[in-house]
């Protein structure tokens, strides 16, 4: 679980970018979309206001991975906000 900052290299390294992200969610990268990796697989987006990380699905997250993004989430969170702030919000899956 990669919570990735926007214009990643770890994207826009990449050629053939089919290796990381869906041809569906292609013009994320291009677009400066902050990116959540799932076992090297863009698989969600991410914003943060106020402290809050929102993280948005492009799929279905099984139970586990669900648990691993909060808790990455919350670790990223807290971060950002200098220990202030723990909230993570999950929007629901496509």
């Amino acid at each position: 679980m990669r919570f990735l900052p926007a214009f990643d290299n770890a994207i826009l390294g990449y050629h053939d970018r089919s290796r990381i992200i869906d041809d569906a969610h292609r013009l994320l990268s291009v677009a400066g979309e902050r990116v959540v990796l799932v076992d090297g697989r863009v698989a969600a987006t991410w914003t943060v206001e106020s402290g809050t990380v929102t993280v948005s699905p492009l799929r279905v997250f099984s139970r586990a991975d669900r648990a691993a993004l909060t808790e990455e989430g919350q670790a990223l969170a807290s971060f950002l906000s200098d220990d202030q702030n723990d909230r993570v919000r999950v929007g629901s899956s496509p």
